[in-house]
């Protein structure tokens, strides 16, 4: 059995009432989720990492690193891709509660999309401005989902996760600067018009787990406590949602992007509320030709 294989055991992890108020309100806020033998493993394993910055200068394709960063005082706004960077975070992953957690919101088998770990540094780690997901990445559909994980205690005053209720049913804003370049943020006049008043801090001890709708409006303040605030965030989407090639980061996931936790891809996909059975992956084998498709095994040259 293969990583992505493995089943996902959701047996008794969400109840019927929490299931329908991720639907309703567009999130989740699990506390205790995640129990201490993985926690323990996941922040050991990053602290490899924090302690493997020192050496870096400057941003890069593993590294996202704060202007202030240095190698006495690692400053780190995240780590890119970790499933490719240590088999543990990819167990976590395929294996562990945020693929068994997706597949019980999601009612079956899911397609992994792609991970980050966001640290929120301490003495003013970065903001996060208000804004939507889906159109860093477009989907087929909007079942798409993130799960994000605190590995350590996050109280009010470290900049939870906000997100405002409900507003995955609302309207997806542009992303855009007044220039015309991707500002990934929902611009201010916008955001202007959001009831703000309505936001949800998302809290909680090590382990809790957040949950959020791909077209949720959710952001972060900076942290301005004395202690970082890492969040390894995971995202899936049901099985038979694809990403659209060639329109934002879909053409540069890591090495798993698109692994299925819990079964296997069976190539249907739902477009505009119509199900189809599309042709194979052809990308390892290279295309065939129509002729080649409706004519092998007849003798046809």
């Amino acid at each position: 059995m293969t990583l992505a294989e493995a089943p996902p055991n959701t047996a008794g992890l969400i109840s019927d009432a929490q299931r329908a108020e991720y639907e309703e309100n567009g999130y989740l806020c699990l506390p205790d989720f995640v129990g201490q033998e993985w926690l323990d493993e996941l922040n050991a394993v990053t602290a490899e990492f924090v302690e493997a910055s020192r050496s870096e200068t400057s941003s890069g394709v593993e590294f996202d690193l704060e202007p202030s960063h240095t190698a006495e005082a690692p400053r780190l706004r995240r780590l890119n891709y970790p499933v490719d960077r240590h088999p543990t975070y990819a167990r976590f992953t395929f294996e562990g509660p945020p693929a068994q957690l997706a597949a019980a919101l999601l009612g079956g088998p899911v397609r992994y999309h792609h991970s980050k770990l966001n640290f929120k540094w301490s003495g003013g780690g970065a903001e996060v401005k208000w804004h939507q997901d889906i159109q860093f990445w477009p989907h087929t559909d909007f079942t798409p989902l993130t799960i994000g994980v605190y590995l350590s205690d996050v109280d009010a005053d470290m900049a939870p996760m906000g997100v405002v209720p409900r507003s995955h049913r609302g309207p997806l804003y542009d992303q855009y600067g007044a220039d015309g370049s991707w500002a990934g943020a929902i611009n201010d006049a916008d955001v202007a018009g959001l009831d703000l008043d309505r936001v949800v801090y998302l809290s909680g001890p090590a382990g809790s787990v957040t949950v959020h709708n791909c077209c949720m409006i959710h952001g972060s303040l900076p942290n301005t406590s004395p202690r970082p605030r890492p969040l390894l965030l995971q995202t899936y989407s049901a099985i038979d949602s694809y990403p659209v090639a060639q329109v934002g980061l879909n053409s540069i996931l890591d090495s798993h992007g698109g692994r299925i936790c819990g079964g296997e891809a069976s190539q249907m996909l739902t477009v505009h509320g119509r199900r189809m059975h599309g042709a194979p992956d052809f990308s390892d084998t290279g295309p065939p030709t129509i002729f080649g498709s409706q004519h092998q095994g007849d003798g046809y040259m």
